[in-house]
Order: C-alpha cells, then sequence, then structure tokens
C-alpha cells in the first residue's frame, strides 16, 4: 500500500523518469493554476508574463545607431531624440524575452510605454505608444514596434489596426524584461504545437 512516505519519495527523491515526469506535471499545474494567477492578481493584470515571438522591438545596434536609422518617422510624428530616450525600455528587446506586465489605468499610460494590447484575431501584440487621445470618455492609442525595418510604420491592417486601439483592448504595461526565457515558449509551440494543428487541418 502507498503510504504519503513513498509518496513523498518517489516524487522529489526518486531519480526515475516517471519521477521526472510527475515533477514535469506538478510544476506546471503550479504555474499554470497558482503562480501566474496570483501573478496576475498582484500585478492587475490578466497576464503578467509574455513571450515576445517577433523582432518587431528589436533595435539590433546601440541607441544612437538605431535612431539614426529610426528617427525621421519619429521626428515627424513629434517625438524627438531626447524625448525617446526617456521612454520605458529605450533600448527596445528581442525575440525570445519573457516581459513581465503590470496593469495600469488607460489614464495613466503615456507616450514611449510598452504596452500589450488584443489584435483583431486575439493574438497579444507587445509594440510602443507612439501617440494618446481621447474621445468622450474613452482613451485610444497608437503604438509601432521599434524595428524600423520591419516595422517602419504602425500597422493597419484588417486583423491588426495599432492607430486605434480603445483602452479596453490594452492588456497591460511591460515594466521588466527576462532576456531569451522565451525562446522555451517558442520551440515548444514549433516543435508540438503548429505541427499537431497542421495535422488536423
Amino acid at each position: 500500500r502507498l503510504t504519503l512516505k513513498k509518496i513523498w519519495h518517489f516524487i522529489w527523491e526518486d531519480d526515475s523518469i516517471w519521477s521526472w515526469l510527475v515533477n514535469i506535471v506538478i510544476a506546471f499545474v503550479l504555474i499554470k493554476y497558482l503562480v501566474y494567477p496570483g501573478l496576475g492578481l498582484a500585478l492587475s493584470t490578466s497576464h503578467p508574463v509574455v513571450a515576445v515571438v517577433s523582432e518587431s522591438m528589436e533595435h539590433g545596434s546601440s541607441f544612437d545607431d538605431w535612431w539614426i536609422n529610426a528617427n525621421s518617422w519619429y521626428v515627424a510624428n513629434e517625438i524627438n531624440k531626447e524625448q525617446f530616450m526617456k521612454f520605458t525600455l529605450k533600448n527596445g528587446f528581442n525575440k525570445g524575452d519573457i516581459m513581465m506586465l503590470k496593469g495600469k489605468k488607460a489614464a495613466d499610460i503615456s507616450v514611449g510605454d510598452v504596452v500589450v494590447f488584443w489584435s483583431a484575431k486575439k493574438d497579444p501584440i507587445i509594440h510602443r505608444v507612439v501617440r494618446k487621445w481621447q474621445e468622450n470618455s474613452t482613451y485610444y492609442f497608437q503604438t509601432k514596434g521599434d524595428n524600423y525595418k520591419t516595422n517602419k510604420v504602425s500597422i493597419r491592417s484588417p486583423s491588426l489596426d495599432e492607430t486605434r486601439i480603445s483602452e479596453e483592448e490594452i492588456v497591460g504595461n511591460a515594466i521588466a524584461r527576462i532576456p531569451l526565457l522565451g525562446y522555451i515558449k517558442i520551440w515548444f509551440v514549433e516543435l508540438f504545437v503548429n505541427p499537431f494543428l497542421s495535422s488536423q487541418q
């Protein structure tokens, strides 16, 4: 008969493959149903942690070099170098990074903040706020990716219009970056989820 002591030993001290698999399942359950919701509650957002899956916020060089190539759009939209240097995450971030998010009232979101919002496809997008305005009692935002090679202007398409994002679509503000850790999720999706979805079509 299994006793609590044997179960405890199997989970925490046994080196078998089955023990490792059980540990992975326990870690997944704890993160998904305890840690993640707890973080969300503490940070006032439904998505406290997101993985960056595109290169749209990459600079690829020093800030000065990036600004030489990217500045024309920002200057034309009344954002100068001195202003940009005071922005959150002024050096951008990379595909594969993990971003920590915090909920923020729409009235407190500023030009220069990096925000996550929902696209029409219900995919989360993380870009920088470049314009903010109010209509009646609702705030609206325009965002743009920092990467001047892939995001020359703010995107406006049937699936994503970042020229007019209502406050209801905002998930949260980026407050911290953990480099490269998001590749765990990206590789998992590319190796397992995408092939599975393709086989169902």
